[in-house]
Formats: structure tokens, sequence, C-alpha cells
């Protein structure tokens, strides 16, 4: 057992009696107890990041035309932008989406490093559903229970059976994930619609994006409990709008936060609370912190799971703002101070790491300014093998190397 004295904590982990959290983690000594610099520390939950693409955490951005009036465009202009032919010089789909080829499992797993290094340590990843194997190869909890469907209009142009069958086979205790009204031209409108009359809004229907959703509409959401993933950085790039997420607010939509993947989307979830806080000004830090939390875990059907298991899972931030919520719009991935994610600590500060009981070739040291890190795996070596297959160096923005 691990005890840390921090500043404030909404981890739900801090003793009553003082300041100190306890976290289970496998220490050099039993009972270690660290309380270096505890002013500047805040503890919270990990987060949850409800909406990615790992196999499309490429860079830069991709899109001729911005903005556009509806996303499906832009799926189109995609496929010959210079940002997904660079990317298929190192995996090309043949039409089978099997993300356990080897060049797939490069980027997917440069795609986790990005959730890594905003705190996140449970993330959606749309795509067809993968084989079991793949959802062990991750350092973090990649979820592998739901059903999918690209969109309305598309189809499961990526693999996956109809919208139909897909809802049939969440049996309605798993989530149902699709992108819905992600433009704001009449196809868009229309779409909410259509998701009506096929009797996919239900209990567990995950709405990906909804940005041109009405307040009738959002009240439907409401009252059958269904949710929808806000994505305002990849909305305001591909859109120039993005969901009215006031309304949904007051609706009492349950509402959670995803990144999209970064050829459209921000560049982490540290990025994504910022674009948040920049499309609505009038959400505030706790808010978005619920949308990463409780919401999500509502959302992805996660609140009876054991990975969530309060004493198993930690993140601490230097404190950057004297409230704890608002904390949050002013982070970086520098300042991440510990990272634990089922017991295993995976990022931080090296201070740490010489306290727990852990295998050092399991790990990269590394240095952020003069700040010295370390970091399970080896991204380093990812972001190497990508190099040599390219031929020159990629620079990918969510790495702090």
């Amino acid at each position: 057992m691990l005890k840390i004295k921090v500043n404030n904590s909404v981890s739900d982990l801090r003793n009553s009696s003082s300041k100190y959290i306890d976290v289970e983690v496998n220490c050099k000594k039993s009972d270690t107890v660290i309380d270096f610099d505890y002013k500047n520390k805040f503890a919270y939950k990990p987060f949850i990041n409800s909406h990615d693409h790992l196999i499309s955490n490429w860079f830069p951005r991709s899109g001729n035309h911005l903005p556009y009036t509806n996303s499906h465009i832009w799926v189109e202009e995609n496929k010959n932008s210079e940002s997904f032919l660079e990317r298929n010089k190192i995996w090309e789909n043949n039409g089978d989406f099997d993300l356990l080829n080897e060049n797939a499992k490069l980027i997917v797993k440069m795609g986790m490093y990005k959730n890594i290094f905003s705190g996140v340590h449970i993330l959606q990843d749309h795509i067809k559903q993968q084989k079991p194997e793949y959802y062990k190869m991750f350092d973090i909890y990649v979820i592998e229970q739901f059903t999918q469907c690209h969109s309305i209009i598309l189809g499961n142009w990526w693999g996956g059976s109809t919208a139909a069958e897909e809802m049939k086979h969440s049996k309605g205790i798993i989530p149902f994930i699709i992108h819905l009204s992600e433009g704001i031209d009449n196809v868009s409108k229309s779409e909410f619609n259509i998701l009506l009359e096929k009797d996919l809004l239900r209990m567990n229907t995950l709405i990906i994006h909804g940005i041109c959703l009405t307040k009738d509409e959002l009240s439907k959401i409401s009252e059958v409990g269904a949710s929808v993933c806000w994505c305002p950085s990849s909305n305001m790039y591909l859109i120039g709008q993005t969901l009215d997420v006031l309304s949904a607010l007051e609706k009492g939509v349950n509402i959670c936060l995803g990144t999209d993947s970064t050829m459209t989307g921000g560049i982490h979830l540290f990025d994504e609370f910022k674009h948040a806080k920049r499309a609505c000004n009038k959400i505030t830090g706790q808010v978005l912190y619920q949308m990463v939390t409780k919401n999500a875990e509502k959302a992805l059907f996660l609140n009876d799971q054991s990975i969530l298991h309060n004493q198993n899972n930690l993140l601490i931030l230097e404190q950057m703002h004297d409230d704890i919520y608002e904390n949050l719009l002013y982070q970086e991935i520098d300042n991440i101070d510990l990272l634990i994610h089922q017991s295993k600590p995976i990022y931080g500060n090296l201070a740490y790491f010489e306290l727990f009981n852990l295998n050092s070739n399991d790990y990269e040291i590394f240095k952020i300014g003069n700040k010295e890190k370390f970091i399970i795996g080896h991204p380093q070596l990812l972001n190497s093998q990508i190099d040599e297959i390219l031929g020159y160096h990629k620079n990918f923005p969510f790495l702090p190397f």
C-alpha cells in the first residue's frame, strides 16, 4: 500500500482524517509514505476517453476544403490526403480492418501513448470489434465489450454488421456506438429521424458528435437515457460548429468527452479540455471532469466493473490553479506527477519510479525540459520503427520526446 500526501483530492481515496490518499501498488518498502511537494499536487481519478480511432492517430490533420457541411465529404477526401497516404506507408487497410497486423500495432500503440500522456487509463477505440488478443496488448484498458456502426448513412463501411444487427448483438447491455449528425446540412439533420425509424435510439446508444441535434431531439435522447460523446476540437476543425452542449446538459443528456483521432481532433485529452472551454465558455472544469469520469462510465457501461476500483487507479497532477477542477484546463503532458492504472505505475516523475518494485526493462526514462520522467513500454522505439519504414523521422505532437 502506498500513501501519498496531496493538497486536495477528488479521487475518493483521501483518508477522512488527513490529506493522504491510499493506492494499491507494489513498493520496495511496505506501507511507503510520500509527502514531497504535496502542496503543489492534486489527486484525481484517471480519465476516460470515450471516442478515439487509434489507427488514425496520425498527423497532421487532413482536409482541403474546410469547413465541411458534412463529415461524409471529408471521409472521401481524406482517402487522398497527404496525411492519410503517409499513414498508409505504415499500414494500408485491405478491407478486413484487422489491427493485429504488425505495422498496425505500431500506430495503435502510438495512439495509446497519446492517451497515457494526458492521464487517460480507459478508452473506446471506435473500429470494428477486434480479436481478444488486440485488447490484451495495451497497457491501459481499451474497451472490448461494445457494438458499433460507423454512421447511419455510410453504414459499417470499415467492418461489422448492419446497424440493426449490431444493436441486436448488444442485447441492450453493452454500448451501441454510432457517429450521428456530424454536420449542418440536410443530410446530417435527417440522421436522427432515421435512427428513430430504425429503433436504434435506446438506453445503450452512444451517439458520437451530434453537432446539429435540436433541443427536441436532445430531449428524446434524455428520455430514453442514451448518451452523447462531445468532440469539440474535431467538430470545430471539420465543420466549424459543435454540439449545443449547454442545451444537452439542461435537458439532462449524459454527455461524455472524446478526442477523436489526431487526423481531425486535438492532440490529446488535455488539449480537448481547452477546446471544450473555447467552444463553450460556460462549461466548468467540474462538468468536464464528470464527462471524463462518471458520465463516461455510464455511457460505456463501466459502472460495475472492477477496472474502476478506486484504490487501483490514481492520477496526480501539478497544481496550476487554486480550484481543483479548473486546474484541468491548465494542464500539459509534463504536469502529470503520477499515473497508476490497475495498481501498475505507467507514467510519472522519476522520483516515484525508484520507490516502486518494477522491472526497469519494461520502462523508458526520458526528460521533458528539466523534468525526468518514466513511461511504461517503449514509445521511442515505436517511433524509431516507424521512422525506419518511412525512411525519415516522423514527429508526433502527442509524444514529448
